[in-house]
């Protein structure tokens, strides 16, 4: 294995279901790489091929055509027990009868390591994600961000070259999500693993990534780092899928200037004159008094407690806002004035 090879790399990777050559592509000519000790999730919705190329990357898949590469070595027709990968996946798939010691020493004892090595192993891996003093329990005694602890465990015990996640934050609640994708990134880092990861959550994504690859119907709509996808998407399916950014019929002047109604702005990149459409997400819009910028009345409003979720009709058609200024008790049918910040605001050829 070639030590500057990318840990994970997809050379024109497809793959169809079945034999019947007019089926549609699970996956279509995808090309990608995932740098050595880095985290790159695989972010789209249900059905855009994400986890076909998860399954293909752990062997469970094999591609209808191309090649895969796994620190340089092609892996493309090996079985999962030979490219040295672990997958945690969505429900967890610990043993009911083990006990969480059994769960995470499995693996070491399917490979032959002696039992008192694999045990060591094992404890070392049970106290790195804080599971020190529940070796005996069986997983039905365990919480959900327990469990889910032990499958992390489980997979790094065997200190795979890459490591695979599916979804696996879909089955806690909100507080056990944000605590445990902080838990996983912070693993992530400090042991520097190769990490890629399914999702269909956002805020997730963002929160986890060195990098995202945006999938759209087995294609790769976009890939960059959390902040330039989301500040700067390139289509109009990363900018409503990125963030819930709604978009606007505009024009782009000669100067570069464009129009959005009575606002205008000046895009962060150049955009060819003539019609454009601008996508705005919700924080972007700064609220005023009535009778300045785009005039806005309120017709749905929801209190978050750090703020509030609102729709105004506007001469643009709906607009959906966050404001994060509690203090105003916002009244169904006020009218205000809506300007834009500037950021979250990206411009898009039409």
């Amino acid at each position: 294995m070639s030590p500057s090879a990318p840990g994970i790399e997809f050379r024109q990777v497809s793959k169809r279901y079945g034999n019947d050559p007019a089926t549609p592509l699970a996956v279509d000519r995808v090309s990608f790489s995932v740098p050595r000790g880095t985290l790159t999730t695989l972010l789209g919705p249900s059905g855009c091929g994400k986890t076909t190329i998860l399954r293909m990357i752990a062997g469970l898949e094999s591609p209808s055509g191309g090649q895969i590469l796994i620190a340089g070595q092609d892996v493309t027709t090996l079985g999962p027990a030979q490219r040295n990968v672990s997958l945690v996946f969505q429900n967890y798939a610990l043993f009911p009868h083990m006990d969480v010691m059994g769960n995470v020493m499995f693996g070491l004892r399917m490979s032959g390591m002696a039992h008192e090595v694999a045990r060591a192993k094992a404890t070392a891996a049970l106290e790195g994600v804080g599971l020190v003093g529940l070796d005996a329990r069986l997983p039905a005694e365990l919480s959900g961000g327990q469990q889910q602890r032990v499958a992390l465990a489980r997979a790094l015990v065997l200190e795979p070259a890459v490591l695979l996640f599916d979804e696996p934050l879909s089955n806690l609640d909100a507080r056990l999500r944000r605590e445990m994708r902080e838990e996983i990134r912070g693993l992530q880092q400090r042991l520097q693993l190769t990490v890629a990861y399914v999702t269909h959550d956002q805020s997730e994504a963002l929160a986890v990534s060195d990098h995202i690859i945006v999938m759209d119907r087995g294609n790769i709509a976009q890939i960059g780092s959390p902040r330039a996808l989301y500040e700067l998407p390139q289509s109009e399916f990363v900018a409503g899928f990125m963030g819930e950014a709604r978009l606007f019929p505009a024009v782009v002047a000669e100067d570069g200037r464009v129009q959005l109604g009575p606002l205008s702005l000046t895009p962060r990149q150049p955009v060819a004159p003539g019609p454009a459409k601008v996508a705005v997400r919700p924080e972007a819009w700064r609220l005023g008094p009535a009778g300045q910028g785009l005039a806005g009345h309120l017709v749905k409003s929801a209190y978050l407690g750090s703020g509030y979720e609102l729709t105004f009709d506007t001469a643009l058609g709906p607009v959906f806002v966050l404001s994060f200024d509690p203090a105003v008790d916002w009244v169904l049918g006020a009218e205000a004035g809506l300007s834009l910040t500037g950021v979250g605001v990206s411009v898009l050829p039409d």
